[in-house]
């Protein structure tokens, strides 16, 4: 007996060396968060960039997640200074995201960043970012202090106020909420075709949509994946997503 077939959600992978061996990682709360939250079965995409088959790829796969990540987009994507010599860099993961970003938008796949996957998503659309908030000197503090427990750590640290009428505004059905900062990095300037879901209280951007897209594609700077199921707003994030990953399978499998 054969069980029901679910979507299948293709989840970045960071390339990171683990003692001598480069590995192709994804973190298993992202994994949870798309198997018991969107109801849909993850499955890893390697971030081995240009060698990638992305048009064969993106019509395997029902969704794409871009998650979070410890490394940061590489600053000649969107021509800024090269980062400083002791940034963490992930140039194969960028070079993966960034042509899965634009190859799902273009095949109308469901389309959810986080974090690193949220800066990808502007980069992808020709926006900047800050290198580093802090430096900046307008925006509170939104890294987590890493000498904390990780409750702490991802812990709800700030307000968004959320867009009226807009996609997020439509799924959690709230004026603002409280959400975790984890992020060193920041959009300066907004991509092409993006809308703003929602912003922090000292102005910065914490969620925006993608104009084009003809399925689910928005992104939040936030951490939804943590412990979703403790979250509602998480919850309805995730669902949602699902929700759209599981029609574009319905159109695949009526199209044969």
């Amino acid at each position: 007996m054969t069980s029901k077939s679910i979507p299948i959600v293709g989840v970045i992978c960071d390339r990171d060396i683990i003692g001598p061996h480069p590995f192709h990682i994804a973190g298993d709360k992202y994994l949870q968060a798309i198997l018991g939250g969107s109801k849909c079965q993850p499955v890893l995409i390697p971030a081995l960039a240009n060698d990638l088959q992305i048009e064969q790829l993106i019509e395997l796969v029902d969704g794409v997640l871009l998650t979070g990540g410890y490394s940061m987009v590489n600053p000649l994507h969107y021509q800024d200074e090269p980062a400083h010599p002791d940034t963490k860099l992930d140039v194969e993961r960028d070079n993966s995201s960034l042509l899965l970003i634009k190859a799902a938008i273009e095949k109308g796949v469901p389309l959810l960043g986080i974090c690193r996957g949220f800066q990808e998503m502007n980069v992808a659309f020709g926006g900047s970012l800050h290198q580093n908030l802090h430096h900046v000197g307008q925006f509170i503090e939104h890294r987590e202090d890493k000498d904390l427990p990780l409750e702490q750590q991802y812990s709800e640290s700030h307000t968004i106020k959320i867009t009226e009428h807009g996609l997020l505004h439509t799924i959690l059905n709230e004026k603002s909420i409280d959400v975790n900062s984890l992020h060193t990095q920041g959009v300066n300037e907004l991509g092409d075709g993006l809308t703003v879901e929602a912003v922090a209280e000292d102005g910065l951007v914490e969620a925006f949509s993608v104009n084009s897209a003809n399925s689910f594609a928005m992104a939040v700077q936030w951490h939804p994946e943590w412990q979703y199921k403790n979250n509602q707003h998480s919850i309805k994030i995730f669902t949602e997503f699902g929700k759209a990953c599981a029609n574009r399978q319905k159109v695949k499998q009526h199209n044969g």
